[in-house]
């Protein structure tokens, strides 16, 4: 920041009816924000010329059908040259908004409760965290993917400066990183709801919390700082530019700023809770607060509030009443406050704060290093506003009233400990949360609470049918193998395989199709052509290689040891050895498949799994014939057999069978049926394959990255975004680990594969940072068709 000034008061902007929940600079006009509050509605605000300095409205956006928790601006793009704005409500949706409509270009749906985070990202990517303890990445309309993994609501989100890397803060005290849809890292620290998330850099970030504190970390996971000041709930950061001073608000009335790691000035306002900051191009606050003022200050003396609105501004805090009881003033006793002499002496830091007694009144002052002075901040009152009968202790606490509630006649009963100073919604919320009723009943208790409470309130009563997160405000939430293996394929040897589907259509005459094992590839052809041999690879790649006999003799061999339960007559072994043969040779003499041998071949895959293996390479290789693929696919058995090949690739199995059952998946590609159900069961398909890229096997990762590559070929020609978007994940993830070179050309090819002729995907890619991930590739020399794969998909990524 230019300068070390106090910031003072620019402007107040009464222009919403209700809290004023959330704030973002606005991409434009220059030097506008935005503003999103609990009467529905969003509005942009832009400086005007006037002698007050003051903000004008400039569009008024209504769509949501509940309170609207945040807002964030979306960068320009060559559609929407002023870009978009987006907002969250209660009403569980997100609706975008151009600057020239009232009502929403479109609305996304997905999230099952309220929308109370947002994030743009680069490219038109959007992050969203809400009460149902997800995020979800939006793009192009559609959600992308869905961040899990946390067990209460994600109250923050933010998108890192670092291409495909984001954060989410949760009401379960931990921060998550993902990248590319999977958690990569779990902060932990905080004692109670991370609340807000901003970014110094894309090596570090601030995160603030309902314990007060805020905390400076490094992306690797420490902790680097912790910041204390607040006595109450911290609900939003907002970063300078020079990426190390910092503003703050929370529930104890403060917008609070900080230079070089300490709080060097305090501002106090006139509503309990300060919900939001943005800091404006200018280098300029704006915060919202309870009362649905919005508040601009400014340390540029020429932009400050004339001397008579500083002095209202002052004169209308003074009027304020504060209840101790909100942890606003620390932990004081009240009968042991001095008298008014005692404001004779200086304080000693920004922020301060003396309770006075005036006769049978508490004041309140803080004191001002700026101005030298301390400043009547309000009237202390108690939290009974003298109206009601002692308090009750209950779990150590005091409260104004403790009543004893009974859910089911004959069940145990529940105490409801309440103070009137709190919101009656926010008590009945907690309750129904902590003993785990259902939310319908929300109503019913919340209006049980004011009834029995004859209404008592200290401030102005809350509107009714009030958010049941004012107040207080604070949210309680519902409720490998990675050593060395074996795994190598006893039969195949290193599991190189030769498609039978011959050349790549795409492929120029005259240069090898990369994905035979056959001829020699010349990459110095690939230079004379223009045309990119690699990728869209939309017929499907199999396993076919077969060593027959040895085969046949390791299942008898095995065989002879069986448990008698599994043991095969000579006559069963004939039969498996006969389909064997049928389907390794279909144009040969011998007869096809018989359902009673397709029948044994199921049976006998379910033997012990130490003995299973040449079972599943028979297996492997049966389910490329027409008939065997439509019996093991079809749609009654399709799913059996999905799930029998993903029990055995569960992470701590056998590397073999792991590698095998991959093969397996990757074969049925080559049937009608087989890929008809693979694309049926692809999210949980993928999603657990995608676990074997953290086993140490080279052959497990050519096989999983086949998979991927099969999935990408189906999903090419269609517009299924969200099914791409877990290709490009898994590919993402497995590219983290594996180090085999022909599994990562087959992760490259199901990559270009992916996102070939489809911008929405390509999109993608850019925003999770798929370029930077594979740049490394784009330089390895043997094999060479790794590096011009690579080089291919970065020029798309442009």
């Amino acid at each position: 920041m230019a300068s070390a000034n106090s910031y003072k008061l620019r402007c107040s902007i009464p222009g919403h009816e209700m809290d004023v929940r959330g704030l973002a600079s606005a991409v434009f006009p220059e030097g506008a924000f935005l503003s999103v509050s609990r009467d529905r509605t969003g509005r942009v605000w832009v400086p005007n010329s006037s002698p007050d300095n003051a903000f004008t409205e400039m569009h008024c956006m209504s769509g949501h059908s509940n309170f609207v928790s945040c807002v964030c601006a979306i960068a320009p793009s060559e559609t929407y040259p002023r870009g978009l704005i987006a907002t969250g409500g209660n009403d569980n949706n997100i609706c975008i908004f151009t600057l020239d409509q009232a009502q929403p270009l479109f609305t996304l749906q997905g999230h099952k409760n309220t929308v109370c985070a947002l994030s743009s990202g680069k490219f038109g990517t959007l992050l969203s965290g809400s009460w149902d303890t997800t995020a979800k990445v939006w793009l192009n309309e559609k959600c992308m993917m869905t961040l899990e993994g946390h067990t209460a609501a994600v109250w923050a989100v933010v998108i890192l400066p670092e291409q495909g890397l984001m954060l989410s803060g949760s009401a379960d005290k931990t921060i998550k990183l993902w990248k590319a849809g999977r958690c990569e890292k779990t902060y932990t620290g905080h004692e109670d709801c991370v609340r807000g998330l901003a970014v110094i850099s894309n090596t570090e970030f601030f995160s603030c919390s309902n314990d007060t504190s805020v905390r400076r970390w490094l992306v690797t996971g420490e902790c680097v700082q912790v910041y204390y000041s607040h006595t109450n709930y911290i609900y939003s950061l907002a970063v300078f530019p020079n990426s190390q001073d910092f503003v703050s608000t929370g529930e104890d009335r403060t917008v609070r700023i900080w230079r070089q790691g300490d709080c060097t000035q305090t501002i106090r306002l006139p509503a309990q809770s300060v919900w939001c900051c943005c800091i404006l191009p200018n280098g300029d606050i704006a915060v919202g607060a309870s009362d649905g003022i919005i508040r601009v200050f400014t340390e540029v003396e020429e932009r400050m509030a004339s001397a008579q609105d500083l002095q209202a501004f002052e004169d209308e805090l003074s009027k304020t009443t504060i209840d101790p009881k909100t942890g606003d003033l620390g932990d004081i006793k009240m009968e042991e406050l001095p008298g008014r002499e005692h404001l004779d002496e200086p304080g000693n830091r920004e922020g301060q704060t003396r309770l006075i007694k005036d006769g049978e009144k508490v004041e309140a002052y803080q004191w001002s290093v700026s101005d030298a002075r301390w400043m009547k901040i309000g009237d202390v009152v108690g939290g009974s506003n003298q109206q009601t009968s002692k308090s009750v202790v209950y779990e150590g606490k005091e409260y104004d009233y403790v009543f004893t509630i009974d859910v089911n006649e004959g069940g145990p009963s529940m105490k409801l400990p309440y103070n009137v100073a709190e919101d009656p919604w926010l008590t009945a919320h907690n309750f129904l949360q902590k003993n785990d009723l259902s939310p319908q009943f929300l109503d019913q208790v919340a209006n049980f609470i004011i009834e029995n409470t004859k209404g008592h309130v200290v401030g102005p009563a809350q509107p009714a049918g009030g958010d049941p997160f004012t107040g207080g405000a604070r949210y309680i939430p519902g409720g490998t193998d990675d050593g060395p293996g074996s795994g190598a394929d006893p039969f195949t040897g290193s599991g190189r395989y030769i498609p039978g589907s011959g050349p790549n259509p795409g492929a120029p005459v005259g240069v090898a199709d990369p994905f035979t094992g056959r001829g020699a590839y010349s990459s110095a052809a690939l230079r004379r052509t223009a045309t990119n041999i690699y990728f869209p690879k939309t017929d499907g790649v199999t396993f076919e290689q077969a060593n027959t006999p040895a085969i046949i003799a390791k299942l008898k061999e095995l065989n002879g040891g069986a448990p008698q339960e599994h043991k095969l007559s000579e006559d069963l072994l004939e039969n498996l050895e006969s389909l064997l043969m049928s389907v390794c040779a279909p144009n040969s003499s011998n007869p096809p498949p018989t359902i009673q041998q397709i029948n044994l071949l199921w049976k006998a895959a379910h033997w012990p799994e130490d003995i299973v293996f040449p079972v599943l390479d028979i297996m492997r290789l049966a389910v490329r014939h027409p008939l065997v693929n439509e019996s093991l696919c079809g749609e009654a058995e399709g799913v059996q057999l999905c799930n029998h090949l993903l029990s055995l690739m569960r992470p701590e199995g056998r590397p073999a069978n792991q590698m095998l059952a991959l093969r397996t998946l990757c074969n049925c590609f080559g049937g009608r049926h087989g890929r008809a159900l693979l694309l049926a069961q692809r999210e949980t398909v993928l999603s657990q394959a995608a676990d074997l890229s953290a086993v140490c096997n080279k052959n497990i990762h050519i096989a999983l990255a086949t998979l991927l590559l099969n999935y990408a070929g189906c999903l090419h020609s269609q517009p299924d975004l969200e099914a791409k978007a877990q290709c490009l994940s898994v590919a993402s993830r497995a590219l983290e680990t594996v180090q085999d070179k022909e599994a990562v050309f087959r992760l490259l090819v199901a990559l270009g594969t992916t996102v070939a002729s489809d911008q929405s995907a390509l999109d993608l890619a850019r925003s999770l940072g798929v370029n930077s991930q594979i740049s490394k590739y784009s330089t390895v020399s043997d094999p060479s068709k790794v590096a011009e794969c690579c080089q291919l998909i970065l020029k798309e990524l442009q």
